[in-house]
């Protein structure tokens, strides 16, 4: 099926389907070609449990930009050995991890936006463009009550900047119905979650967020903004 051909009809085959038929779906459509990028986040851990109870053949990917959470990697660490699968694991590029710290300090991000997003690029966007190449459909674990930018994405849309078919499943999932998903089907999740941490990202750029607060209002919180780190860019 080619890549950007009916992506109207895809859209609206998609939109009636639940996520576990979606999922079965797209591995369908483009056997092979299918990977899913999770940040072990609630939600991701949803779609990885979802893949894994159907035993679908998509691959299963993770980005370790060198500064998470130890809880995070533990997190993989279980994941892998409740659902018996390999999580592949992408790491930035050493020689790019090195010049960046050169240039900005080992903590240059709190210093500017644009320091910020220099570090994002090199120990995320860039890894995240190698696990990518070669595939179609990509499936992410988004939600469309996290933030502003993600209440307009689609279940079925173009990624423009990595040239490849994005399927984000759990997009009008509520977090009360992602808590009882998780709950019911006993998933392994972070115990950072339980301590306010919503949104996990690295260490440094994470905190614990506010009753009321945005669920993306700990990610990079020093500074104001969109809140992404350029991986799902509009």
């Amino acid at each position: 099926m080619s890549l950007r051909k009916n992506m109207h009809e895809l859209e609206a085959k998609f939109r009636y389907l639940n996520p576990m038929e979606g999922l079965s779906l797209i591995s369908d459509l483009f056997p092979d070609k299918v990977v899913f990028s999770t940040s072990l986040g609630q939600e991701d851990q949803v779609i990885t449990q979802m893949i894994a109870s159907q035993n679908l053949p998509i691959q299963i990917f993770s980005l370790d930009t060198g500064r998470l959470f130890p809880e995070t990697l533990e997190l993989l660490a279980r994941t892998e050995s409740k659902y018996k699968t390999r999580i592949n694991v992408y790491y930035p590029e050493r020689e790019s991890v090195e010049k960046l710290v050169s240039d900005q300090g080992i903590n240059g991000f709190y210093e500017s936006v644009e320091n910020r997003k220099s570090c994002c690029f090199v120990r995320k966007v860039e890894p995240l463009k190698r696990a990518l190449a070669g595939n179609e459909v990509w499936i992410t674990g988004l939600r469309a009550e996290q933030s502003s930018n993600r209440s307009a994405m689609k279940i079925i849309e173009w990624d423009e900047s990595n040239q490849i078919l994005k399927y984000n499943p759990l997009l009008d999932w509520n977090f009360d119905q992602m808590l009882a998903y998780i709950e019911e089907h006993q998933i392994p999740y972070n115990p950072l979650h339980d301590k306010g941490f919503i949104s996990i990202g690295c260490a440094p750029c994470t905190r614990a967020i506010f009753p009321g607060e945005n669920p993306r209002s700990g990610r990079w919180w020093w500074e104001d903004s969109k809140k992404e780190c350029g991986l799902h860019a509009r």
